[in-house]
């Protein structure tokens, strides 16, 4: 299945399939009750997701939006989860996804605990880059997401990002 850049794979509380991304990028983002957003996860390729339904079904946590162009294999749940109850070697499989997924992370939390701002900004476009192939990540992501997952304010993301585009004045050379 293809999504094209901003279509929805799934939507916040509805339940349904799995499903692995084969190519592209999605974003998993949480509405609270005010109306309010927050993105609260990237899916890279190899991932199967919702990672919080691998083991057993529960609603999905936040909807899934495609950044880019993504090709996705839809998993059915019922089969996906008859398979568990048989095959050892598929529940070591997940437990070695998630293990990934730890690890993916703890490198996103090395972007959130960086002192120096720019630093996090930077480590974000490197991880992108590697996901991804993407040196800008406004081409991705609002300067509002962007905040959202390295712990900054918008208005620090846009000062930053407008900082980087000046030329270097002769004494920063």
């Amino acid at each position: 299945m293809r999504l094209h850049r901003g279509e929805v794979l799934f939507r916040q509380g509805e339940q349904g399939q799995l499903f692995e991304l084969h190519s592209g990028m999605l974003k998993i983002v949480r509405s609270h009750p005010d109306g309010s957003q927050i993105l609260v996860n990237l899916i890279v390729p190899g991932e199967i997701i919702p990672h919080h339904s691998l083991l057993s079904p529960h609603p999905y946590y936040g909807t899934a939006i495609a950044l880019v162009p993504s090709e996705l294999n839809p998993i059915a749940a019922p089969d996906w989860y008859r398979d568990l109850e048989d095959n050892a070697q598929k529940c070591r499989s997940i437990a070695l996804l998630l293990q990934d997924k730890l690890r993916m992370m703890q490198q996103r939390m090395d972007q959130l605990t960086d002192l120096d701002p720019l630093n996090r900004i930077k480590k974000l476009e490197a991880w992108l880059s590697m996901h991804l192939g993407v040196h800008q990540m406004g081409e991705l992501l609002t300067q509002e997401e962007i905040g959202q997952l390295i712990g900054l304010r918008r208005e620090t993301v846009n000062r930053l990002l407008k900082k980087r585009e000046l030329p270097l004045a002769p004494a920063d050379l």
